[in-house]
């Protein structure tokens, strides 16, 4: 089980990822509705694994990357994009987030990737 925080501006797409979460076992810690809020939450609750949405208000999901591996430099973020901006996505991985899934996504991808990210 791991302890996850999402962070996603969409309340249907944080109601999805409870169920998944829930399903899987594991156990929420916080949720994030902005990437100011996101960095936050992140520092307050020390999640394993962070699912941080890619466009995000107040601060997009690179900035949040950046920012959150400058003080947590062995965080494990999976970036959520429905974005297929390659070079973007390419960036966050090269500032430190872990992994990325695409939307739409299933419930086994996403568990699946929680637990390869926790293993690593």
């Amino acid at each position: 089980m791991a302890r996850v925080m999402i962070a996603d501006d969409s309340d249907a797409i944080r109601l999805v990822f409870q169920d998944i979460l829930s399903i899987g076992g594991h156990e929420i810690v916080a949720e994030a509705v902005n990437g100011e809020d996101a960095i936050e939450k992140f520092s307050k609750t020390n999640p394993d694994v962070l699912l941080l949405d890619l466009a995000m208000p107040k601060k997009d999901g690179l900035t949040v990357v950046k920012e959150i591996m400058a003080t947590h430099p062995n965080a494990k973020i999976i970036l959520i994009t429905a974005s297929d901006n390659q070079s973007v996505i390419n960036q966050c991985l090269q500032s430190g987030a872990t992994a990325f899934i695409s939307k739409p996504f299933d419930f086994d991808q996403v568990l699946k990737l929680i637990s390869d990210v926790v293993s690593r």
